[in-house]
């Protein structure tokens, strides 16, 4: 492990570019800026799950009831990082909110018992605590059906179980879950929208404008390195920043017109919560640290329809984690993870997310795909960077004022912000498809019926309440819960269709998905990284029945990847070698 450097080039050279490496320690000031970085890119997609679940669990209203929930959001994105680049797969990933929890979220709220009550039934004479209880009650429900499914996903990983499941999970199973995920909320984003569509607009027209026309400029920057000393270096900072400058720029104009009295100052008025002050109270009422502890809104309920659809979130939530696994490895010119990593990085992510449901996040943790392509921009992939990054995310959890400042945000901007978040989910569900023939009539003809039957169910369950009547009424809630996941419709049917309906492995895209997820390049260009547990390892190596166990750093188990009842793909880590060519 190489401390303190500025710069090393030799190394850089032999890593595709990288500055610093997994292994590398940049000097303090640097990793706390790099840190920083990292920790500022995932703010964007992290805060809005709290605005949404504040919207799904009828507290829009409750300004305190959002900044708890933020507050609680950036704390376990901390402990979450700091877990999973310590004893989990040990790459540089940041772990943030998932928005893949939010479709079954949404369909356990239409669920009649925690459909939002009228306006009208909430005396006005109401206690806080009544008000809390309304969205604590609701969330309680989240939080033990998020726990039992996150046990589910620490035993996938502790056993190694997910290794056989892949087999059967190809790009045509993915790709609708994925892409479904963004196309079903297109409501969510809407009914933020909604509250100024003009603000709504400018927001994404700056962060597309920032992202897309501005992306190449480079802004100079005063820096300074042992080698060049005190220097101007260039900074790609629209490309790496496109969400704060948009939230920045449209606040700025919301409070301009808040002054301005533009904006109504009634509350009743639609616009209303466009206004910069609209929450201002919660700033008073917030306290300076908020401490999140276990089981603060009471004791978590069960059902089995919300562990169902929370278990279906979690599964897609892991197959989109291994991929970020590789796709870290390969962006930081480290050699691919063990077996034993990727078991231990589901592990850690389970073990997060229940820590996550015990605390009352409402969401998983899961890893984030933008600050792993941060790596490509920024070339830092400095493991202490990233430890560095979840000490922030978690020190700012714990301010509870923090959490208050960005209720303020107006939500139109909120809105806006949704609207490309949620469509580049479903744009990089769609991208997976690269992998496929696409000429191919068989293949379309699953992405066609996945993704039409993945929005057609939901819809014409949630326009007939009650069209489903087994006779058993715990049925009937699995069944509405399930059916009412566009990504669980959608993904059930990839799946089937792809695993029984004949096609070659080239033709169902497993062949190139596997070698863009498991090829990482030539191993001369390859940085050693340990993936092992430091100081304690060579002690566990020195147990025998330690080999035994999927997440030891001594198993040594090879995985087997990608295949299905049609056009298997089996073998070992020899024979799958993209390179082979005896494939």
């Amino acid at each position: 492990m190489r401390e303190g450097q500025d710069k090393p080039q030799e190394a850089e050279a032999n890593r595709g570019g990288i500055v610093y490496g997994v292994e590398d320690v940049p000097s303090p000031h640097l990793c706390f800026l790099f840190a920083l970085q990292q920790a500022l890119l995932c703010l964007g997609s992290t805060l809005s799950i709290p605005f949404i679940l504040t919207e799904l669990l009828c507290s829009r209203d409750n300004a305190d009831a959002r900044a708890q929930l933020l507050c609680i959001t950036m704390f376990m994105c901390g402990v979450a990082t700091i877990l999973q680049t310590t004893t989990g797969i040990r790459l540089g990933i940041i772990q943030g909110g998932s928005h893949t929890f939010i479709a079954p979220i949404v369909a356990m709220m239409s669920i009649q018992k925690f459909r939002c009550p009228d306006v009208s039934a909430l005396q006005e004479n109401a206690t806080v605590t009544d008000r809390d209880e309304v969205w604590q009650f609701r969330l309680r429900e989240i939080q033990g059906n998020l726990m039992l499914a996150s046990v589910t996903q620490v035993v996938l990983g502790c056993t190694g179980l997910m290794g056989f499941f892949l087999r059967f999970i190809g790009p045509l199973t993915i790709a609708p879950t994925i892409s479904l995920i963004g196309l079903s909320l297109t409501a969510v984003a809407a009914d933020f929208n909604k509250i100024h569509w003009g603000i709504s607009i400018l927001t994404l027209v700056v962060m597309v404008a920032s992202s897309l026309y501005l992306g190449g400029f480079q802004i100079p920057f005063p820096a300074y390195s042992r080698e060049k000393k005190c220097h101007v270096t260039k900074y790609p900072f629209f490309q790496l920043m496109p969400v704060l400058i948009s939230i920045i720029i449209s606040w700025i104009l919301c409070h301009v017109l808040t002054v301005t009295d533009v904006f109504p100052n009634n509350v009743t008025s639609v616009n209303y919560y466009a206004r910069s002050d609209a929450r201002l109270d919660v700033l008073d009422s917030m306290p300076w640290f908020y401490f999140p502890y276990p089981f603060q809104f009471g004791m978590p309920t069960f059902s089995a329809a919300g562990y169902v659809g929370m278990l279906a979130a979690t599964l897609s939530s892991v197959i989109e984690s291994i991929g970020d696994y590789f796709a870290c490895a390969r962006l930081s010119g480290a050699q691919p993870p063990p077996i034993h990593a990727l078991n231990r990085g589901i592990a850690t992510e389970g073990f997060s997310s229940i820590i996550s449901g015990m605390v009352g996040a409402g969401h998983a943790t899961t890893s984030y795909s933008g600050n792993i392509g941060a790596i490509g921009i920024t070339k830092v992939a400095s493991r202490r960077v990233f430890q560095v990054a979840g000490l922030i995310l978690l020190v700012c959890g714990i301010i509870g004022k923090f959490g208050a400042v960005l209720t303020l945000i107006p939500d139109p901007i909120i809105g806006g912000s949704l609207t490309v978040v949620f469509g580049m989910v479903a744009a990089v569900g769609i991208s997976v498809l690269q992998f496929t023939d696409l000429g191919s009539t068989r293949n379309l003809t699953i992405v066609a019926v996945s993704i039409i039957l993945g929005l057609m169910v939901p819809q014409w369950l949630q326009s007939n309440p009650g069209a489903i009547d087994t006779g058993n009424r715990d049925l009937d809630q699995v069944l509405e819960v399930l059916l009412g996941t566009a990504m669980f419709v959608g993904g059930i049917l990839g799946f089937i269709l792809d695993n029984t309906v004949p096609g070659t492995p080239e033709e169902r895209g497993l062949v190139k998905w596997r070698e863009n997820t498991y090829s990482s390049g030539s191993a001369q260009e390859l940085t050693p990284v340990q993936y092992e547990w430091p100081y304690i390892t060579k002690y566990i190596e020195k147990l025998k029945c330690c080999s035994y166990f999927p997440v030891s750093p001594s198993f040594k188990e090879i995985p087997i990847v990608c295949c299905g009842t049609r056009g298997q793909i089996t073998g070992t880590e020899e024979e799958m070698d993209p390179e082979n060519t005896n494939l």
